[in-house]
């Protein structure tokens, strides 16, 4: 069965370029959003490369990464009829296992979503102010004060958001494997739900939200298994950003059981590339 690769980039073509071949392999399809800031030209991507059109100007925090998600994804449900599962990559992540073990793993998980998930609550992961209150990745400089202004009043009356339709929220990492019939009852349900759409526009950092609070949702939940095979260090004290994987790193990544790793950085994480590279291709020749 088909696994299809779904990557966003928005900067350094050649190391875009070089995790497109990582991952070139007859049983793979490559997908890639560009953000409609960058300056890389989609005729220089990697041939193995599907280019997604339209390209959505993406803003952190923003519904615009969820937009350019589902734009994604409603383009390869289009053109594939036949996939197991949509592997959301960042082209900032580099795959840890060689193509013909990574096929392995997919298969024994091929009956599962992998999804990092936890439901938003004290005692579960405690970020309801980011669905409680307005927020606004961009937008004019009235309905910037307009936000602003609802949320003094929400505050003032000691008022919260809730999310409409009976959903509960859940969330956790952006970068998930969801099969093909999971992601396809994800798009029913925003369609099927305009309120929970309108909701998440005004939510900060929807795209560590809407996947999990849908899928928990829905008939996929006991699917679910809880690990989205990625080695991520977060530095402490809240860090909005993950660390930038270097060469000291590589002995840690090398005893998880991560299919990728990430974040890495083609500058600040030079000597870590040949080591990764090296240990793939050790394995696979083992």
């Amino acid at each position: 069965m088909k696994q299809v690769f779904l990557i966003h980039a928005h900067k350094d073509v050649d190391q875009l370029n070089a995790l497109v071949a990582q991952l070139h392999d007859p049983d793979f399809l490559v997908y890639v959003h560009l953000d409609r800031k960058s300056t890389i030209d989609p005729a220089a991507l990697h041939p193995a490369a599907r280019v997604v059109t339209p390209r959505v100007d993406v803003r952190w925090g923003g519904w615009s990464q969820v937009q350019a998600t589902l734009g994604s994804v409603r383009q390869i449900l289009a053109e594939q009829p036949a996939f197991d599962k949509v592997i959301f990559l960042s082209a900032q992540d580099f795959p840890l296992l060689p193509n013909a073990l990574l096929k392995r793993e997919l298969e024994r998980v091929r009956n599962r979503e992998l999804l990092e998930t936890a439901p938003i609550r004290p005692g579960g992961w405690n970020v309801a102010f980011r669905y409680q209150y307005f927020y606004r990745e961009s937008g004019s400089r009235v309905e910037r004060l307009a936000c602003g202004a609802a949320n003094r009043v929400l505050r003032l009356v000691r008022r919260t958001r809730r999310m409409p339709d009976g959903f509960v929220p859940h969330g956790g990492s952006s970068w998930w494997a969801l099969s093909r019939d999971c992601l396809r009852e994800v798009l029913r349900l925003l369609d099927a739900h305009p309120r929970l759409v309108r909701f998440f526009h005004t939510v900060q950092c929807p795209d560590e939200m809407v996947f999990q609070t849908l899928v928990m949702h829905s008939r996929f939940a006991d699917r679910v298994l809880n690990d989205n095979y990625r080695y991520v260090q977060w530095p402490e004290h809240g860090a909005r950003n993950p660390k930038v994987l270097d060469a000291a790193d590589f002995e840690r990544i090398r005893a998880s059981n991560a299919h990728f790793c990430r974040k890495l950085d083609s500058q600040a994480s030079a000597g870590l590339l040949p080591q990764l590279v090296q240990w793939k291709e050790s394995r696979a020749a083992a």
